[in-house]
């Protein structure tokens, strides 16, 4: 039986404390498949206009501030890829929820065929109150899916 590599594999990341050991993981499984590693962050929209930020007035100035410091992580991570040895490191950032790009919209735009996602990224209560991102990833993406605990 021929071994399957992977060429595309997708990590999304949110900042939160497993994004370290989730970077790692998929930084070791980009490099055994000599793998394309995409490094994605979503914004979530409805955060900005219906939660605790449309009380402080997001201008396009503090939406600048916000869009500037997750592109300044994620070029951090992806020099944290490219120093352990992944060739083909590429950062994204997009709008939207979540769960549809994760699952859906990113695979299909950019051909991917394996997502590493974590276990968790969100607390047990925002957790409940949103859904599990992870459990709509497994149950919606069209590529493989890996849970990284």
């Amino acid at each position: 039986m021929k071994e399957y590599r992977h060429q595309k594999i997708l990590v999304p990341v949110d900042g939160s404390k497993m994004t370290h050991h989730l970077m790692e993981r998929a930084i070791e499984i980009a490099k055994q498949n000599d793998a394309q590693l995409d490094i994605l962050n979503v914004i979530q929209i409805d955060q900005l206009t219906d939660g605790f930020a449309s009380a402080m007035e997001i201008d396009d100035d503090g939406t600048y501030q916000m869009v500037k410091t997750i592109e300044e992580r994620l070029d951090d991570l992806q020099k944290m890829a490219e120093k352990a040895g992944v060739a083909n490191v590429h950062i994204h950032m997009r709008f939207g929820n979540p769960k549809e790009v994760i699952a859906r919209e990113f695979p299909h735009d950019h051909r991917t065929d394996l997502t590493i996602i974590g276990a968790t990224g969100l607390s047990r209560v925002a957790s409940f109150f949103v859904g599990s991102t992870t459990a709509y990833v497994v149950r919606y993406s069209p590529c493989d899916v890996m849970v990284i605990h």
